[in-house]
Parts: structure tokens; C-alpha cells; sequence
């Protein structure tokens, strides 16, 4: 199953179809409730949370206004210390390069730690294409490739699942990927727990390559950093004899001494934890420990385009915390499965559309799929203002489609669907610009208001079918305000 979902409906569909589920939306309301309650407790503990966030997005802004320098310092750090680098432009690139790094070993089985940026190329569909059978070994994720599913969240991609669904797919489905689900398993997590355990402790013992990605990569150094709360990233990056790690271009950061906090915001806007219970570093190879082949593959994939857009690109400050998730009100009641990408709620919104073009109708849609109440830039712990990233989408999206090259000039394609729209905001412009005649519509806007349709005609429609169009008043305000005050100020 692709990883990106294209060919997917349009949010407004997909989230339509979600919203009626009643099971969705309850698992989705426990769960990101108990956990924003969570990261608000944890959050309050420190004095210096704002300094915190602040210096989190200032270290991210100044690593990507200069991301082509430390992009250059990593790829040198790492070979210095017995890594290979290779540089993969897009999603296709970057799937060879891992396939034929498998195939090199002579392997046909990987481990994988949990990783959004394999997920975003569909890594495991293209191993799959060429043989090599990729297993998930986070718990969540486990849950999702053995019911044959897609993730729904960042942290928790089987947030959408219960205890007797996730029991359902253990019974039904571990036997044919590997040790079956013991006999009279239970729904209480301690047993899913254990049952998961078992099965996936016999791929950590027989597996020869490791694939990851990276929370982190130190500049200075080369070092990448794995955060996680179950120990398999800990098993699959250390028991393989190959570790193959693929990573977004985004995810430097300069020094050590910036990375110390990122190590204090994530695991609280996570996890709702003080500390992240496995952070996993390692430096190139040695001949004593962990893997005796090492290759980071460095991905753009989209990244060289959205840092181009002076607004757009602060959604690449994303440290991958999923705060925003569980506090919007829109994911909360649709789901992750309605955005189409590995990227769901309010970043998926702004980062997706970005990464992969506005060409789709999925992806034309995403920066709509939002209320802007704001919820998600106040606990974003590098300070990405969503909402305003989201209002220059629309615009991109309204004014103008994809940018093409025309001879020496770029331009932006018509965009569809959008002429009604356009057509009215020009419309108000007249209006608003014109006394006389913005009070005679309003005039005659109260005069004929019992005539008014109860819904919007036309693409409208998609607006009045889920909201009350507002009723005109009787009386237009200025005519009100002629009558009462005659025009005059009160305060003269």
C-alpha cells in the first residue's frame, strides 16, 4: 500500500466517510485527550518552556537558511567516521538506492525501527516489488502493517485501533508473518504486549539489515539520534551486521549543545515524558559494537522546493511531536486516513501540499482542512505559526496551481475549481470599494432576506451543507445607525 495514498478522495470526501464512524471517532477522542492531558502536565513543569521553544526555532531556522553548509559538514563527519552517504533527489531515487543496498548483502528480510520519512517514498511497497520483506517493529506500526492498514497519527499510527481490534488482528494475522499469537490471547495490553514481544524477538535475532531514519543528525560530528519509548529502535540498530538510515535533509541541527533542547521539548510534547526512555545515538562504525556497515541516505524529496517559499518552509522546523494532532478539532473528529499522506492533521496540512505539490485534488484540499482556531501553532514546541502557513496555501491554491516553466519564466497554472470563488472575492472588492454601492445591496439584501435560500447553490453547496447560512437582518447597520444616533459618535 503507498505510503503517499494518492488517488485518495479530496479531504472534504474522505473526511465526510470518517465522521460517521462512530468506533473512529470514539478511540480518537479517548486518545488524543488523555494525551494533550498528559503533555499539558508535563509541559507546566518547567519554568523555561518558552525560552525552550523559542531556541528550538531559532536553532531550526538558522540551520536551514544555512542547510546547504551542514548538509556538506554531515555528509564529511559521516564518511570520516566509516559511513557511506548517498544523496537520493526523490522518492524513486531514494527506494533504489536501499533496494540495491539489500540486495548487495544478499538478504531478503529487514527490521525496521519506526521511520515517517520511509513511509513518505513507500519504501516497504517498493521492497516488496523487488522481493525483500520489510517487518515493522514498533508496536503501533506493527499493528498497522499486520491488519493491512495505514497510519492515522505520527506517534500512535494505530490510534484509530482498540484493544479488541488490535486482539482481532493478532489472532488473525501474526501466524502468517511470523510466530503466530499465543492460544486464548486476551485484550488486555499486557498480553497484546507480550504477544508482540515474542513475535518480533525472533526477527531481532535472525536479521542481517537494519533500516531506520533519524530524529536527529548532530553536524559537528555525523552522529544520528533515534528517540523511542519501546527498545526495538535499540534492537534493530544494533543487532544487524548493515544499518541502512534514511533521513530527511531537514533534520539537522548544528552542535550538540542544540541538540540538548530538542531532548527536552520532544519527549513533553510527545510522550508527556521527561526524558525519552531509549534515545539511540551512534557515530559511523566501529569493529567492537553495533552495525559493520553503515549508509545514511539523505533525502530531499520535495524539501529544496518548500524551503523556497519564504512562508511555507517554517513547516520544516517540525520535529515530528505530534502536539498538534491531538489538539486539533478537525483531526480529532476525522482521523488521520482522511489527509491522504503519512503526514495527518494540522502539519500534515501544511508539510504535504509542500513536499509533494498541489496538483492532486487531495493535496490541493489539505490547507482548507483546518478551522485556524490556532490550538496547534500555541503547542508547537519550534513554533511553527500553522494557521498562517495554512491561509498562504489557500491562497497559492485560489490565485494559481502548480508553477511550470514557461521559456525562461515560471508561472502558475489556472487553478481549478476555484473560479466561483475568485470570482466573488472581486466582486466584494468592487463593493467595499464603492459606498453607494455596498448600502444599496445591503439594502436590498434585508428587504428581500425571506427570499434567501436556506443553502448555497452551486460549489457553495460543499460550505451550507454542514452550517447555517446567517441570517441578514431586518435592518441594514448603517441605516440603524443613521436612525438611532444620526450618524454621530457617541463619544463627541
Amino acid at each position: 500500500m503507498s505510503g503517499t495514498f494518492v488517488g485518495m478522495p479530496a479531504f472534504p470526501a474522505a473526511a465526510r466517510e470518517a465522521v460517521g464512524d462512530a468506533t473512529l471517532r470514539g478511540n480518537l477522542r479517548h486518545a488524543t485527550h488523555t494525551i494533550r492531558d498528559k503533555r499539558a502536565r508535563a509541559v507546566a513543569e518547567l519554568d523555561d518552556w518558552a525560552a525552550l521553544r523559542e531556541a528550538g526555532r531559532r536553532i531550526k531556522d538558522h540551520t536551514l537558511r544555512h542547510l546547504d553548509r551542514y548538509l556538506v559538514q554531515v555528509e564529511e563527519a559521516v564518511t570520516a567516521a566509516g559511513g557511506t552517504v548517498h544523496w537520493a533527489a526523490d522518492a524513486d531515487e531514494a527506494n533504489a538506492i536501499v533496494a540495491r543496498l539489500v540486495e548487495e548483502t544478499g538478504e531478503r528480510e529487514v527490521v525496521k525501527v519506526k521511520s515517517m520519512a520511509t513511509q513518505e517514498i513507500g519504501l516497504n511497497e517498493a521492497l516488496e516489488a523487488r522481493g525483500i520483506h520489510a517487518y515493522e517493529t514498533d508496536l503501533a506500526e506493527l499493528i498497522v502493517q499486520l491488519g493491512k492498514d495505514r497510519p492515522s497519527h505520527i506517534l500512535v499510527p494505530a490510534i484509530h485501533r482498540n484493544r479488541g481490534e488490535i486482539r482481532d488482528i493478532f489472532r488473525s494475522e501474526m501466524g502468517a508473518w511470523g510466530r503466530p499469537a499465543p492460544e486464548g490471547l486476551t485484550d488486555t495490553p499486557a498480553e497484546l504486549a507480550e504477544a508482540a514481544r515474542l513475535h518480533l524477538r525472533e526477527k531481532f535475532l535472525r536479521a542481517r539489515v537494519g533500516i531506520s531514519g533519524a530524529n536527529f543528525m548532530v553536524a559537528e560530528t555525523g552522529t544520528l539520534v533515534v528517540v523511542e519509548s519501546e527498545g526495538n529502535g535499540r534492537m534493530c540498530l544494533t543487532l544487524p551486521e548493515t544499518l541502512i538510515s534514511v533521513v530527511g535533509i531537514e533534520k539537522i541541527v548544528p552542535s550538540w549543545r542544540d541538540l540538548e533542547v530538542f531532548l527536552q521539548t520532544l519527549p513533553r510534547s510527545s510522550t508527556a515524558e521527561r526524558m525519552n526512555p531509549y534515545t539511540s545515538m551512534w557515530t559511523g562504525t566501529t569493529d567492537e559494537d553495533g552495525p559493520r556497515t553503515f549508509h545514511l541516505v539523505l533525502l530531499d524529496n520535495g524539501r529544496t522546493d518548500t524551503l523556497a517559499d519564504e512562508v511555507g518552509r517554517q513547516a520544516l522546523r517540525c520535529i515530528r511531536c505530534s502536539a498538534c494532532l491531538n489538539v486539533c478539532p478537525v483531526y480529532e473528529r476525522a482521523g488521520g486516513h482522511a489527509y491522504g499522506s503519512v503526514y495527518p492533521g494540522p502539519i500534515g496540512a501544511i508539510l504535504s501540499p509542500q513536499l509533494r505539490g498541489m496538483g492532486s485534488e487531495i493535496d490541493a484540499s489539505l490547507p482548507f482542512a483546518s478551522s485556524l482556531c490556532g490550538a496547534c501553532y500555541e503547542v508547537c514546541p519550534v513554533a511553527i505559526d500553522i494557521p498562517e502557513v495554512l491561509v498562504h496555501l489557500r491562497e497559492r491554491v485560489v490565485q494559481g496551481g502548480p508553477a511550470v516553466r514557461e521559456g525562461n519564466r515560471v508561472v502558475l497554472r489556472p487553478a481549478k475549481g476555484h473560479a466561483a470563488e475568485r470570482a466573488a472575492m472581486r466582486a466584494a472588492g468592487w463593493a467595499f470599494a464603492r459606498p453607494g454601492a455596498l448600502r444599496a445591496g445591503q439594502r436590498l439584501a434585508s428587504r428581500s432576506r425571506r427570499l434567501h435560500p436556506r443553502s448555497l447553490p452551486g460549489p457553495g453547496r460543499a460550505w451550507s451543507d454542514g452550517r447555517d447560512l446567517p441570517a441578514v437582518p431586518a435592518e441594514p447597520f448603517r441605516d440603524w445607525w443613521q436612525r438611532t444616533h444620526g450618524g454621530r459618535d457617541e463619544a463627541e
